[in-house]
């Protein structure tokens, strides 16, 4: 018997880290902590570039059996997540934000929680996969993890443009 992750708990719980991140950065943003923000972004950076690479090369491949071109938009979310990312990694570059910017930045945060809450629900459908799926998607998203590429730098370098 091997120590194989559960792809399924390990997606979930993925999720529930990105969406207290997401709470914790959209609270320092509107009390414009830049130094707090910055380093709620460098964790949810580290945390995230290994969970979109499983996601895209591939869970969503898997789950295209089930949701058709649905997956396209789970793509499409991904590229919007990547854009607020890289829009708020500049804007923390900055040692203070003005209202209009924590206000802008605060909004944008709180709709990636869309993303997470609309993601969490495929792990349902990974349910209906058999061992040998389930088995292949731990060992891939055990390889994610220990690459360990952050989102930013996996989608600058590694990734497939979509």
């Amino acid at each position: 018997m091997t120590d194989r992750l559960d792809p399924i708990e390990e997606f979930r719980e993925d999720h529930r880290k990105v969406r207290d991140g997401i709470l914790e950065i959209t609270n320092a943003l509107m009390e414009k902590d830049v130094k707090k923000a910055r380093e709620v972004l460098g964790q949810l950076n580290v945390l995230t570039g290994p969970h979109f690479r499983y996601e895209e090369e591939y869970l969503y491949p898997a789950l295209r059996k089930f949701l058709g071109e649905y997956v396209d938009q789970l793509i499409r979310e991904h590229n919007n997540v990547i854009d607020t990312a890289k829009v708020c990694a500049q804007l923390l570059s900055k040692d203070t934000l003005t209202d209009q910017e924590s206000k802008d930045a605060t909004k944008a945060a709180m709709a990636l929680l869309i993303h997470v809450s609309n993601c969490d629900g495929l792990a349902i459908l990974s349910e209906r996969f058999g061992q040998k799926d389930m088995d292949l998607l731990a060992d891939k998203f055990a390889e994610a993890r220990k690459a360990g590429v952050p989102l930013l730098d996996w989608a600058a370098t590694i990734r497939k443009k979509n």
